[in-house]
Order: structure tokens, then C-alpha cells, then sequence
């Protein structure tokens, strides 16, 4: 493991519990620390929390804040209050997608944007480079650390653990709604399809926090069990499922772009009308192999109407088969097959999400012939 590699607080507690760690974005990260489907099933059935410390934490603030995000970011910051937050993507001119990342508001003039280790510098760059005129000041907040606990009993053995009143708070909070108490943020938010909550606090009490939630019950989960809960849950990775070269509407995100009001002119904004006027040409399914492999990213799809490819794949715990999505051209085949090592095996095409707060969503009596 290079030297070079950026390092989260928690990076000694991995090593002592015996992870294996990576390298993923530059950051030295846990991939697993015993048994990836038994990190991914704590999620689903009981608590898991995760390091993600290495997510890009930048604070937007100042008289401006509020017109310029609303003119950098596909949703609409102005639907928010203090104590609320939003999913959105960051769109070049041509209406692809720079990141996606969910912005808290923390005051009237004060935002938090929270997006992926990967894009770190082209995002920073993107909002230091239009933020003249707007009156803004932007703070990268390095000093915290993150962590986000996942599951059915994420949120009753975390709420107990936080400082001052912000447990009592927190268990009242909505969807993506946030409580704050000094330089911690907790916001009802994950990547799991599970509920949950992601922690920003000061860096020097993480193993604090993440020794008294293994005490409590907690079990650590890595980059494995992540990646395979995002999947079943639906949820889109960056650099996979979406990129400069994909648009929201293309990606299974149109329902975070705020067209409405009209006069607001975001970057992106008449890209994204001209596809919409002339209708997409591709769209995102998930997929459930049928026969035995496994669905992997960049695999061929092959339906009556044309080809598409594999975004993501992998295998599900739950349903116990390979899944992923993919990009296809527009239609309604209910089939396809998909290229696997020079062979073509048959899929049925489904809506994702497969899973959703520990339930199976899609029709699961079809078996393979």
C-alpha cells in the first residue's frame, strides 16, 4: 500500500480490526474486514456503519449562496430551509454529469455540499472557478471526519451516542433533514436503501464515536458491502452508472432536475431541454441474470431494438442471483441477454430499486428454464 495514499482518522482502527484495505480514489479505505455478505446482511437486517471520511465536505456561504447554487446544481436549493437537504447533480454545459452530491442547508446564506472522493479536484475547481460575482466564500471542511451508519437499528443505537441534545433531535428528523450541534451534522441520509444516519463530526472524536457504536452493537462494514447494498437499493455510482457523457435523464435521475421555475437558468438547463424535446435515446433497467454468472461492468446487452452495456453489476445477498443496471436503448422488452465471457445468457429487465429497507421489490417467481 503506497505511502502516498490519504488516510481517514479511523485508518489505525481498520487496520487493527484486521481489515483489507485498498486503495480507492487515493484513499486508503477497508474493502472488508471478514465476510463482505455478512457486512451486507448486518445492514439489511440488524446495523452497519461505514468510514466515509473520504467524501468531499465543502461549505458554500455568504449573501450568494443561495443564486449561486441554484445556478450551478440540476435541483433547487431554494426549496430548502435550515435543517433540510437535497440530492442533485452538477451538470457541464452539455447537461453531463460532473458528480452528484447532496447539498445541506445549514443556514439561509450557509450550504454544505457533500460529494465523491473521485471528483474531489474537478469539483472544488468547478465551484472556485464560477463562484466570482456570486459573493460566496467556499471551505473545504478536511478537519471532519464521516461516518454513516446504515440498518433497521442504525438510528436507536446511534441517537444515544451523540453529544448534547442531537440525539433527541435526530430521532425526529425526516428524510433529509439534518440537526446540527456545533461542528457535528446529522442527517438522515445513506447510500444503503436502508435508513440511517452519515455523521460529520471533528476528526479527534471519530474512534470515539466509532468504538462506543461497535460497543453498542454496530458491526464495521467495508467498500464490498457498500457497493453491493448501493446495487440492490438502485442507487447510481459515479464513473459507472453516470459521467460527463451521461445526462440525468439518461441515468434514471430525471426526478432530480427542478425545470420548474422556468427562469431559472442553471448550468446544463437548454442541453437538457433539447434532449427532453427530442426524446431520450437511452434509458436506465436494472437487470436479474437468469442463468448462472455474473453481471459485471462494461458487459454487452443485446436487445430486439439494439445494444446497450452493463454500468454495474454484481451479486445480491438477498435475491441471491446477479443483478445490475445498465443502459439500453428506449423500448419495453421485458428480456435480453447479456455477454458473459464470450457467451450470451439470458436477463429480465426490471425497474430498480430490487431491494428497499430489507424488501425484495421486484417479482421473483420467475425461475430459470
Amino acid at each position: 500500500m503506497s505511502d502516498s495514499m490519504r488516510k481517514t482518522p479511523l485508518n489505525s482502527i481498520h487496520r487493527h480490526l484486521g481489515a483489507r484495505m485498498v486503495n480507492y480514489a487515493g484513499w486508503e479505505l477497508p474493502l472488508r474486514y471478514r465476510s463482505e455478505i455478512g457486512e451486507h446482511l448486518a445492514v439489511r437486517r440488524d446495523a452497519g456503519m461505514f468510514d466515509v471520511s473520504h467524501m468531499t465536505r465543502i461549505d458554500v456561504g455568504g449573501p450568494g449562496a443561495v443564486a449561486f447554487l441554484r445556478h450551478l446544481l440540476a435541483n433547487d436549493v431554494a426549496r430548502l430551509k435550515p435543517g433540510q437537504a437535497l440530492y442533485s447533480c452538477l451538470l457541464n454545459e452539455a447537461g453531463g454529469i460532473i458528480d452528484d452530491l447532496v447539498a445541506c442547508c445549514l443556514e439561509d446564506d450557509l450550504f454544505r455540499l457533500v460529494s465523491n472522493a473521485a471528483t474531489r479536484a474537478r469539483v472544488i475547481d468547478w465551484l472556485r472557478h464560477h463562484a466570482g460575482g456570486f459573493g460566496v466564500g467556499i471551505r473545504v471542511r478536511d478537519e471532519l471526519a464521516m461516518i454513516a451508519v446504515q440498518g433497521p437499528k442504525a438510528r436507536g443505537r446511534t441517537e444515544p451516542l451523540l453529544p448534547g441534545d442531537l440525539g433527541r433531535r435526530a430521532a425526529v428528523l425526516p428524510t433529509f433533514g439534518l440537526a446540527r450541534e456545533q461542528d457535528w451534522l446529522v442527517s438522515r441520509t445513506g447510500y444503503t436503501g436502508e435508513d440511517g444516519y452519515e455523521i460529520m463530526l471533528p476528526s479527534d472524536r471519530a474512534e470515539e464515536l466509532w468504538h462506543n457504536l461497535r460497543q453498542a452493537g454496530v458491526r464495521p462494514c467495508g467498500l464490498a458491502a457498500r457497493d453491493s447494498l448501493r446495487l440492490e437499493a438502485g442507487l447510481n455510482l459515479y464513473g459507472r452508472d453516470m459521467d460527463e457523457t451521461v445526462s440525468p435523464l439518461e441515468c434514471g435521475l430525471a426526478r432530480t432536475v427542478a425545470f420548474d421555475p422556468p427562469q431559472r437558468r442553471f448550468i446544463g438547463r437548454e442541453a437538457l431541454e433539447r434532449l427532453r424535446a427530442g426524446g431520450v435515446e437511452r434509458r436506465r433497467v436494472g437487470l436479474v441474470l437468469l442463468t448462472p454468472g455474473i453481471l459485471r461492468h462494461g458487459q454487452r446487452v443485446r436487445l430486439s431494438r439494439g445494444e446497450g452495456c452493463v454500468t454495474s453489476g454484481g451479486f445480491s445477498p438477498l435475491l441471491k442471483r446477479s443483478i445490475a443496471l445498465a443502459r439500453v436503448p428506449v423500448g419495453s422488452d421485458a428480456e435480453c441477454e447479456v455477454e458473459i465471457r464470450k457467451d450470451w445468457r439470458r436477463a429480465r429487465i426490471v425497474e430498480p430499486p430490487f431491494v428497499r429497507r430489507g424488501k425484495i421489490l421486484i417479482n421473483m417467481e420467475q425461475r430459470d428454464e
